[in-house]
């Protein structure tokens, strides 16, 4: 008898350590989080802040890696690629769910190629200018564009994102003609204008804040339906006479086409936690932004959502489509 319960526990025991090895096996020792725009704009922000939060929950290594060009593309299409596992992650903007329709043909299928594993943040863009620029007030930048139209030129961290769209929105609600000036990544489109190289730029608080308390540009309106609580003095384009005007930025983790697999459970889990950890919400408070609340299948379906009404954007805005 005693021989049959050694060898039974020896069988539970070798069972245990074999579903143990498994559950490690199940994710790797560090992680590769891909940023498809330069370094220093919201999207680089705050992926280093998540590096760091996931390093310290799942207890691996963590490394962000930017990848810019092609509106975000070239470093998208390197994560589609790349092994499910969860070593490799993608965070990028909304420009990720506004290139299809901004492009005839994607080097990946958004909607096939990635698992979308949680809305990090969100947050309003902000419309600022130069410091030397002549208006000082949405209504006085209306008068000036409406008095010579096509003379002024907004920047934009690329074609496509939503600060590229809050300034087609811009042009649209308040009948004025500004002309885009695209840039790869939010750091250099800020650069020109600190630098005076384009007068106007719609980008979101993280990047705009540390230039604005510098008093390299000044904060015109912030483009959600409320005031940023980091920006209290600055009104919203709608208090500024351009009624109904509503636009934000979203950040999105994904993930290579994981089909439910153990990595992506696990990081589906562990942002769920990471987002609502009050921390969490104090930090990405100091960067103007709020954490996301979707994740896992509640995200994936939003992605889908986001795909059919950008594409109803771009149609209206007539952004001409890219090869």
């Amino acid at each position: 008898m005693k021989r049959i319960l050694a060898a039974i526990l020896s069988v539970f025991t070798l069972t245990a350590a074999v579903v143990g090895a498994n559950a490690n096996e199940s994710f790797p020792n560090s992680v590769k989080i891909i940023v498809p725009f330069p370094a220093g704009g919201t999207t680089d922000i705050l992926a280093r802040f998540v590096a760091q939060y996931l390093g310290d929950k799942l207890g691996v290594t963590t490394v962000v890696e930017n990848r810019p060009g092609a509106s975000g593309t070239i470093g998208s299409e390197m994560v589609a690629k790349s092994s499910n596992d969860g070593s490799v992650l993608l965070l990028t903007a909304t420009h990720h769910v506004i290139n299809p329709s901004l492009y005839r043909k994607l080097p990946y299928d958004t909607k096939k190629d990635f698992s979308p594993v949680a809305v990090v943040a969100s947050a309003p863009n902000a419309l600022v200018v130069n410091k030397d620029f002549p208006a000082k007030t949405v209504a006085e930048l209306i008068v000036m564009a409406k008095k010579d139209p096509g003379k002024y030129s907004f920047g934009s961290a690329g074609i496509g994102g939503a600060n590229h769209l809050s300034g087609e929105l811009f042009k649209q609600m308040a009948g004025i003609d500004i002309v885009h000036i695209p840039y790869k990544g939010a750091a250099p489109a800020m650069n020109d204008l600190i630098g005076g190289h384009i007068p106007i730029m719609f980008d979101t608080l993280p990047t705009v804040l540390p230039a604005a308390t510098a008093g390299n540009i000044r904060v015109l309106a912030v483009t959600s339906k409320e005031r940023a609580a980091s920006l209290p003095n600055a009104p919203t384009l709608d208090e500024s006479g351009v009624k109904g005007f509503e636009a934000t930025a979203w950040f999105g983790l994904y993930m290579p086409a994981a089909n439910g697999n153990a990595a992506y459970t696990k990081l589906v889990a562990a942002m769920k936690d990471i987002l609502s950890a009050p921390a969490t919400r104090e930090k990405f408070a100091t960067q103007g932004v709020q954490p996301g609340r979707l994740a896992g299948a509640e995200f994936a379906k939003f992605v889908d959502a986001e795909i059919s009404k950008w594409a109803g954007v771009v149609k209206t805005a007539n952004v001409p489509q890219q090869d």
